[in-house]
């Protein structure tokens, strides 16, 4: 029975390693921005999550207690992750493609947002 913690051990680091291994490579080959940002949020934030369940499986299984810390790390990054990858992909749009439809500073209550002309009617016309 030990043989076999010890291989989902393994299986998690082995799988955390080639997500990272990937990730990074992504982030170096990609050609745009935009690219660039998906490899690191996505494949590096598995890769991370991978060796973060092997130490929990590791501490369950040999060290006989549940570990916290772990679990919490990992819950932070999945949820930060991708929030980040949003905000950073809103201001790559923002600055890069549309530079004149956004807004004067300060003139703008809410950040992030494209400038819509008054009469335009968003959705359904019933």
């Amino acid at each position: 029975m030990e043989f076999f913690f010890e291989l989902i051990i393994a299986a998690f680091l082995v799988i955390g390693g080639i997500f990272g291994i990937v990730g990074s490579f992504g982030l170096i080959k990609l050609n745009d921005r935009m690219s660039r940002l998906h490899a690191p949020t996505k494949a590096t934030t598995l890769g991370v999550g991978g060796v973060l369940l092997a130490s929990m499986a590791h501490a369950a299984f040999f060290e006989k207690y549940v570990s916290i810390h772990e679990l919490m790390i990992t819950l932070f990054l999945f949820l930060t992750a991708p929030i980040t990858a949003n905000f950073i992909a809103k201001v790559h749009i923002h600055r890069h493609d549309t530079p004149d439809s956004l807004p004067e500073p300060g003139e703008d209550k809410i950040w992030a947002t494209h400038k819509k002309p008054e009469n335009e009617v968003i959705g359904p016309q019933v």
